[in-house]
């Protein structure tokens, strides 16, 4: 049986790499500027691949698990 973190770590691994990246490194306190710089993206841009990054991320957990 699939636990509740092995699920979200397939959940990570599905995703693009930079949502899944960008995900972790915020995951794990990464400042903003240091993930953008990582990533090769603007700053202003980080806002927007977050929220799209944790809507895959959401949507690829309610099919995996989708009774909740």
């Amino acid at each position: 049986m699939a636990t509740a973190g092995s699920e979200y770590e397939a959940a990570l691994r599905g995703l693009p790499e930079k949502h899944s990246l960008a995900l972790r490194l915020t995951d794990a306190g990464v400042a903003d500027e240091v993930i953008c710089r990582y990533l090769d993206i603007e700053p202003e841009c980080l806002p927007t691949l977050l929220d799209l990054a944790r809507r895959k991320l959401h949507t690829a957990l309610q099919k995996a698990c989708p009774e909740t």
